[in-house]
């Protein structure tokens, strides 16, 4: 199924990823973030977290 977005301009610029091969290839995260006016590039993985060790 194919969808269509838009989003507006609003501080004169517009940033968006590199096209290869024709394509834009986004993480769900980043898109997300682009569509809130976020800065998508700052869009990482979460890093694992550890378990708190006890101490005695």
């Amino acid at each position: 199924m194919d969808h269509l977005l838009s989003k507006r301009l609003e501080d004169g610029k517009f940033c968006w990823p590199a096209v290869t091969d024709g394509v834009v290839r986004l993480t769900a995260a980043q898109l997300q973030a682009l569509l809130e006016g976020l800065d998508w590039r700052r869009v990482h993985v979460a890093r694992p977290t550890r378990a708190p060790v006890a101490v005695s």
